[in-house]
């Protein structure tokens, strides 16, 4: 077998693998958005009123509605990380002691001293439930947040499927089309008793 017609196979199969893998990606992308977008309905989180400014802000157009794909849930992480930053008056979790002070117990700082923090009915020092909630948000958000970062990378899949589609139909069109010339020079060349190709305008 000439070393042409060995590269000829190799650039048919190299295109084939290609188109293979393509149609691979292509389709784990697209079951991948599917099932990121079923997780999240299923979790049936609605966003809140318009009135809300803190909804004005991050998702106007979608107030009211059911969220249902990563865009949607990534705004709706924003939403919650809002509102417990405003409920813990403009304090972050790294803030905030783990218990309520016992001289302020309206501050959501708190302390994270036990001597100094304010006591149950047992003498147990008791929770900082901004902290907690700050706990709870971030969570949340996270899930969220997450949620949105696997629908953008089953996007990206998706265009990587469809870029190694068009190379291995490239790479088998023009594998192809050389064996294709090639005989048909032969065929010429066997006619006309010729061995240099003629020039053409």
């Amino acid at each position: 077998m000439s070393t042409k017609k060995i590269l000829e196979i190799g650039g048919v199969l190299a295109g084939v693998v290609l188109i293979a893998f393509g149609v691979a990606a292509i389709y784990m992308g697209v079951d991948g958005r599917s099932t990121v977008r079923d997780s999240i309905a299923a979790e049936q989180i609605t966003f809140g009123a318009a009135d809300d400014p803190v909804v004005a802000r991050f998702a106007p157009q979608w107030a009211e509605e059911q969220v249902t794909t990563g865009e949607q849930a990534r705004a709706f992480a924003q939403i919650i990380h809002e509102h417990a930053f405003e409920g813990a008056g403009g304090l972050t979790y790294s803030q905030m002691g783990r218990f309520i002070a016992a001289d302020d117990p309206d501050n959501a700082a708190g302390t994270s001293d036990e001597a100094a923090a304010l006591k149950d009915e047992n003498g147990n020092p008791v929770s900082n439930g901004a902290r907690n909630t700050w706990v709870t948000a971030t969570a949340l958000s996270s899930a969220l947040n997450m949620s949105y970062m696997a629908e953008q990378t089953a996007l990206f899949g998706i265009v990587v499927g469809i870029a190694l589609l068009l190379s291995g139909i490239g790479f088998t069109i023009l594998a192809l089309g050389g064996a294709l010339r090639g005989r048909e020079w032969t065929l010429f060349a066997k006619r006309h008793g010729t061995t240099k190709p003629v020039a053409t305008v």
